[in-house]
């Protein structure tokens, strides 16, 4: 969604804004703006598109005020034009927003009739009207968010500045994160730690339903029920280099690169190598011997973790497991039984359907655990139990590393439960242990595949439909390589069970349909090889992803086989996953498409 930031400074903050936008931008990128005090006048700059058009406006036409905002959109209400774009303002009050305002219709209307003339599409201007309507009335800053915050309804963070005071900022939190940052004689507002890295170490989140006054003495925090309240200052590492692209061309490359580490701290947090154990870093506060059921809930790839999350723990715990897309969940009204286990999986921990599923499943008795990578998100606080995956700051929208740790937590968790539940005996245990320590050279090995990737892309990049194709945990696998061609090449692709393309998906196949065949030379191998014959049969042009000794049973002639190195079976999508990313990056890197921020996507989906 968006990224807002706030600052109660010292000297000029224009720079210290788009510093901080800049660690935000993968938040949105559809326009960005700030707004400073200058004296007693507000004053604003922004612009449509990415934040260098915005740096260029302020380098013709700067800011010296010592108190600003600011924003980069993601757009929901209204075009992504510079008229839309935020802080809005009147003479009296500047708004920033994160989030929607489900009732902005009945309140825009309420306001018209007052009088206020609307100048944007957007509902946060129904915010800013119900401010300044009330600072007209006589109220001050505070009384006026305040009585402001009563009448909205949706999911928003808001940050709002003063000009008849040059000492505060007002922020806001219902369901949107949003962090206080601490300095010396300074104080700042933004919608995460990376944002404030520049700045300061100290922080605190706010908490669902709160809002805060800072001013350059410290910041004065209340709850939904407008009582004082203390939340923790917590040190955070995020740093100016978490951001940095080091030596490569897009942030999502850099991220590729990283799994074999990123996964590798994530396995040590989970695995005891010496005794080849699985160690969960936590307690759980119930027993797999008495879980019945478990629904996975999750969004996008994290959803697709999660179906190669059930196949294991089916296969390795044998526990019934459903898996639901979180904005379908509770709807669904499915039979949940008390005590029984709910899992949910999110990077940024913030994801707006997630963490609502997450709700439902508490009112419904279910335990709750969270598999998240920030674990001061809403998700991971309200988790009765919570697993971390230790990827660091994804910046490039298209998860890649968030997601293969997210795989290395979930074979560990199910290789927990089969041990508890009894149907892992200690060697067998010892076995799939083995088998993740390797995973992260093996995801090196992997990467070795880019050159020859790298070629293929250029003649994907020439197709109007790809097909993926996978068994087993590949077939998963494969719904998640074809979510990430569309996601950054906007070309079409679909992903399928192999032993589905008989039943439909085979109409499709001509010499101009390349189809990626996921298929480690496993149980299933041979039926995904006469799905492979069914494809050449009808002329489609076969990418096969095995390893060598799948490369020599497949009999098949390939378009291309890119062959990655020998591995146990069951933890393949850790590794398979590696080419299936790189396809997709060098396919976007060829198409010449914005591959870190993709169209019409943002990095972390805070509204329903």
């Amino acid at each position: 969604m968006c990224g807002i930031v706030g600052i109660l400074g010292c000297g000029p903050v224009a720079d210290q804004l788009i510093d901080s936008l800049k660690r935000l931008e993968y938040r949105g990128y559809d326009s960005a703006g700030i707004a400073t005090l200058e004296g007693t006048l507000l004053a604003r700059r922004r612009a449509e598109g990415k934040l260098r058009n915005l740096e260029a406006r302020l380098r013709a036409d700067p800011l010296a005020g010592h108190v600003g905002i600011g924003h980069t959109r993601w757009a929901t209400h209204g075009k992504p034009t510079e008229n839309n774009a935020h802080p809005h303002a009147t003479e009296r009050v500047a708004v920033v927003h994160n989030g929607i305002i489900e009732n902005f219709r009945e309140l825009r209307d309420e306001l018209q009739k007052k009088g206020a003339v609307f100048q944007t599409e957007t509902d946060t201007e129904t915010v800013l009207h119900l401010v300044d309507g009330y600072l007209a009335a006589g109220l001050d800053p505070v009384e006026a968010v305040k009585a402001t915050l009563s009448r909205l309804r949706g999911a928003f963070a808001l940050g709002f500045i003063f000009a008849c005071d040059d000492n505060i900022l007002i922020g806001a939190r219902n369901g949107p994160p949003l962090a206080i940052g601490y300095g010396e004689g300074e104080m700042y507002l933004g919608s995460d730690a990376i944002a404030l890295g520049p700045f300061t170490d100290t922080i605190s989140y706010l908490e669902d339903g709160d809002w805060a006054i800072l001013t350059r003495q410290g910041a004065t925090v209340y709850d939904h029920r407008n009582a004082v309240v203390q939340r923790e200052r917590v040190k955070h590492s995020a740093s100016t280099s978490l951001v940095d692209k080091a030596n490569f061309r897009h942030f999502m490359a850099k991220e590729i690169h990283e799994q074999p580490e990123v996964v590798g701290h994530t396995l040590a947090r989970y695995v005891d190598m010496a005794t080849e154990r699985v160690l969960l870093p936590t307690d759980l506060p119930f027993d797999f011997r008495e879980i019945r059921r478990v629904s996975i809930v999750a969004c996008g790839t994290a959803n697709y973790a999660g179906y190669i999350g059930k196949y294991w723990l089916e296969r390795l715990a044998r526990l019934s497991v459903d898996i639901d897309i979180a904005s379908e969940f509770r709807y669904r009204e499915a039979p949940l039984g008390k005590g029984d286990l709910a899992i949910f999986i999110s990077q940024s921990g913030e994801t707006a359907d997630t963490l609502a599923a997450l709700r439902y499943a508490k009112e419904q008795g279910l335990h709750t655990l969270s598999v998240v990578n920030v674990t001061t998100s809403t998700i991971a606080r309200e988790s009765e139990s919570m697993l971390q995956t230790l990827a660091g700051p994804e910046i490039g929208v298209a998860s890649t590393k968030a997601f293969t740790c997210q795989l290395m937590v979930l074979a560990a968790l199910a290789i927990a439960a089969g041990k508890a539940r009894g149907e892992l005996s200690e060697e067998d245990e010892t076995k799939l242990v083995h088998g993740l320590i390797e995973v992260p050279r093996l995801m090196s090995e992997a990467l070795a595949t880019e050159p020859q990737i790298e070629k293929l892309a250029r003649d994907i990049a020439k197709t109007r439909d790809v097909l993926y194709l996978g068994r087993g945990t590949s077939y998963p696998l494969a719904l998640e390589g074809a979510l990430k061609l569309k996601e950054i090449s906007y070309i079409h692709a679909e992903g399928y069970a192999a032993g589905e393309l008989k039943h439909g998906p085979i109409a499709l196949i001509d010499e101009n349909m390349p189809v990626v065949v996921i298929a480690p030379y496993d149980r299933v191998f041979e039926k995904t090889v006469s799905n492979m014959q069914e494809v050449a049969a009808r002329g489609g042009n076969i990418i096969l992803m095995t390893d060598a000794k799948g490369a020599a049973e497949a009999a098949v002639k390939s378009l291309v086989t890119i062959i990655l190195p020998d591995m146990a079976a069951m933890f393949a999508p850790l590794i398979y996953a590696v080419p299936v990313q790189l396809l997709a990056y060098h396919t976007a890197v060829v198409m010449g498409t914005d591959v870190d921020q993709p169209r019409n996507l943002a990095k972390s989906v805070t509204v329903e």
